[in-house]
């Protein structure tokens, strides 16, 4: 089974919309890193040295690649990432390898012999 990662920079306050969207779309589990800090194509605005920008948190989903094209779409849809410039990002890459995923193999061959 291949697999691709999805990565997402979204704003704290749609993390748990990704979240939900992701698992509904097909995703198994997710990793978040909290208070990430990123700058786009505006430099962040600063006060005395202190930036004011809202912090992002930052989701990575390992799943099987047949499924990579629609959540990433889903998710784009849901935190609304071409909508507001400045609301996030998401892209997906290759995986070479993955260890430790085993009972995802497991569920989504089950899920793939149920439908057929």
């Amino acid at each position: 089974m291949r697999f691709k990662l999805i990565i997402a920079f979204v704003e704290d306050s749609k993390t748990d919309l990704v979240l939900d969207t992701a698992r509904k779309s097909g995703a198994k589990g997710a990793t978040v890193i909290n208070h990430a800090r990123g700058e786009g194509m505006k430099q962040s605005k600063t006060f005395f040295g202190l930036t004011l920008e809202t912090q992002r948190d930052v989701l990575m989903f390992l799943v099987e690649e047949h499924l990579s094209r629609y959540i990433l779409e889903k998710i784009a849809k849901a935190a609304e990432f071409d909508a507001t410039s400045g609301t996030g990002i998401a892209f997906k890459i290759d995986v070479e390898d993955a260890i430790g995923v085993m009972h995802q193999v497991e569920q989504l061959t089950q899920e793939l012999e149920d439908e057929i």
